[in-house]
């Protein structure tokens, strides 16, 4: 039977993708389990091969092991920068265009450019390389996934500040996992081989505690299994129709809650490889005349973490919220809503009105299912 006709912007999308450049990423639990190594193992191998690589930018924190995997390799000068008054290197983009290599090794994926750089982070230069037809070798530790910042917050008491939208780690053709055991990490650092020795006391208080690593190689392990679903989902023909799903994500002004919502149904779309959508009703009473210029500024805020997670964002005006949650569900041929639990204002407010029944009919009626988060 002939396949169904694809329309001109399906067709731009195929060329579109095989021009772009292969993106390979080495995920971690923490610092000093070996990613930065084990891409240097592999451009060497590549180098010896006689593949065109060169490092674009490399970060081997005076590690002897890994310095002496640097012997040979090809390697993209930095360029110069003038910030307050200190002179600062940035890996040089633009050269790496120009050079155009056949790979290029960007260690370091969460970085934040210096001011002035063309991009704010080093993933959106990577981004930009692969647009032009570079392939790429990259790192990152799972605590830079911005949908896990909240658990890695309260897993290890610190907050992460350089982060990237879990977009990029979906743009991946390939994650490989660099796994250890917990003792094998605390050994290495025993051992002097991530921290200096005047470190390594502290890290071994703080950080570095068993319970810690291993909910985060948790993380980690899990985010490469998604990561193949993700593969599967997309490249595994399928012979029987299957459901796809999509979420909506329904958050309020309320900044803590709407910020765990988007979050965790990020995590969600991530798992299914799924569309997903974060709805704001608002209502007369939260107008701009309303509300604070801080919860707008949150507000806005949250679009734009939904939206680097992935999310389409919809406002709609209403004062039917649980009206407005239908419709959208309708519209967008959404499977699962997902709201925060009974005590958010957003639950009160839709479970106070006559509709809600209505709703939950519609969902059923509908197969949409519904996700209370907490």
């Amino acid at each position: 039977m002939a396949e169904p006709e694809q329309n001109p912007e399906h067709f731009l999308e195929l060329i579109r993708r095989s021009k772009r450049g292969k993106f390979k990423i080495y995920i971690g639990m923490s610092a000093g389990v070996g990613k930065t190594y084990r891409m240097l193992q592999e451009m060497q191998v590549l180098y010896k091969n006689g593949v065109d690589i060169k490092i674009g930018y490399i970060e081997t924190h005076n590690r002897k092991e890994t310095s002496d995997l640097l012997v040979g390799l090809p390697e993209i000068p930095r360029r110069k920068l003038f910030y307050k008054g200190k002179e600062l290197e940035e890996m040089d983009l633009q050269a790496i265009i120009n050079l155009h290599p056949e790979i290029v090794l960007v260690d370091e994926l969460a970085h934040s450019n210096i001011e002035g750089s063309k991009n704010e982070k080093r993933w959106q230069d990577v981004m930009d390389i692969l647009e032009a037809g570079i392939n790429v070798i990259s790192a990152v530790n799972i605590q830079h996934i911005e949908s896990l910042n909240k658990e890695i917050k309260e897993i290890t008491g610190i907050e992460v500040t350089e982060r990237i939208p879990d977009k990029v780690l979906y743009a991946a053709d390939e994650v490989v996992n660099i796994d250890l055991t917990a003792d094998e990490l605390i050994a290495r650092l025993k051992e002097g081989k991530i921290y200096d020795k005047a470190k390594i006391e502290t890290a071994l208080q703080n950080f570095f505690k068993v319970e810690k690593i291993l909910q985060l190689r948790e993380f980690a392990l899990r985010e490469v299994t998604m990561q193949v679903e993700r593969k599967i989902e997309t490249e595994v023909p399928r012979n029987i129709a299957v459901r796809h799903e999509k979420f909506l994500a329904c958050i309020s002004s309320n900044d803590e809650n709407a910020k765990m919502i988007i979050r965790k149904t990020a995590r969600l779309a991530a798992y299914y490889n799924s569309k997903w959508f974060v709805l704001y009703v608002q209502t007369n009473r939260e107008n701009a005349d309303n509300i604070g210029l801080a919860l707008q500024r949150h507000l806005i805020n949250n679009f734009k973490t939904a939206t680097e997670l992935g999310a389409e964002v919809i406002k709609v005006k209403s004062e039917n919220i649980a009206k407005a949650i239908m419709e959208t569900a309708e519209q967008k041929e959404v499977t699962t809503i997902c709201i925060g639990k009974p005590h958010l204002s957003l639950y009160r407010i839709i479970v106070s009105t006559s509709i809600f029944n209505q709703l939950l009919k519609k969902m059923s009626a509908s197969d949409i299912d519904l996700i209370i988060l907490s």
